[in-house]
């Protein structure tokens, strides 16, 4: 009886000990993960700063400089200060590749064969989208905006626009509009993991196209053209995602594995 108690206490420690030594080596494997991301983003920020950052300052300013609005800055450090921010972002552009094949190499030994199909699936749709709506914000909408607000302003005074402050608003208007266009995706993951029903999403129709346009009204800038012209794509990619949903199976390999194992 005592060899018995011995050799499952043994047995447990032997699991506990298992579990533990797993866990250290995620642990470190999430540590060199980290450290070989921040390492590509460095190198990105020097490459960016040193080779690219100057064209892309140009390419920031011409919607601006093309109208023969000049601009300025207000502090010493301000411009500098821009072109950090800006070297930053193309800094995690350029890195974003060998990132996103860090963090698959990390979880893709987690995951079914379902699941990764579905996973690089969605992920290049997402990328797509988002790149997408970048775009159509960019080439349909910003320069419209721009027109507006310069149009409404020019009567009162001389536009005379700071650096760090134009910066600021062009990707705060850009990025929202990115995010927008991932709304079928995340529709589409919603069904799949069986939190939305197409009929619910038919149901309360009306309320979401309110709901749309009040967000749109909170992500842009204070000016109905704006609104419109990301109010309208929401709503259409949201009837976009609603269909989608409609010949979407809720399930996934997992839930099943784990209702499998319920019944056995």
């Amino acid at each position: 009886m005592a060899d018995k108690k011995q050799t499952q206490i043994s047995t447990h420690d032997a699991e506990v000990e298992g579990k533990t030594s797993t866990l250290l080596s995620h642990m470190l494997e999430l540590r060199t993960l980290l450290v070989r991301c921040v390492i590509a983003v460095v190198v990105g920020f020097v490459v960016g700063f040193y080779l690219l950052c100057s064209p892309a300052m140009n390419f920031i300013m011409e919607p601006i400089e093309s109208r023969g609005i000049s601009v300025i800055y207000t502090a010493v450090s301000e411009a500098l200060t821009t072109q950090f921010r800006v070297s930053f972002i193309i800094a995690v552009i350029l890195a974003s590749p060998f990132i996103v094949w860090q963090i698959w190499r990390f979880i893709k030994p987690a995951l079914y064969d379902e699941e990764i199909r579905l996973i690089r699936g969605l992920f290049v749709l997402a990328l797509f989208l988002f790149l997408l709506g970048i775009v159509f914000c960019y080439r349909y909408v910003y320069n419209l905006a721009i027109d507006f607000f310069l149009v409404a302003g020019e009567d009162l005074a001389t536009p005379m626009l700071s650096i760090d402050k134009y910066v600021n608003f062009l990707f705060a208007f850009l990025l929202p509009f990115g995010i927008v266009f991932e709304l079928p995706v995340a529709l589409y993951i919603a069904a799949h993991m069986g939190w939305v029903r197409y009929e619910q999403l038919a149901k309360f129709r009306k309320y979401v196209f309110f709901a749309i346009f009040v967000l749109a009204a909170i992500l842009t800038p204070p000016d109905v053209i704006s609104q419109i012209m990301l109010g309208l794509p929401m709503y259409v990619l949201y009837e976009i995602g609603v269909q989608v949903v409609r010949v979407t199976k809720p399930g996934s390999m997992r839930r099943k594995k784990k209702e499998e194992q319920k019944s056995t």
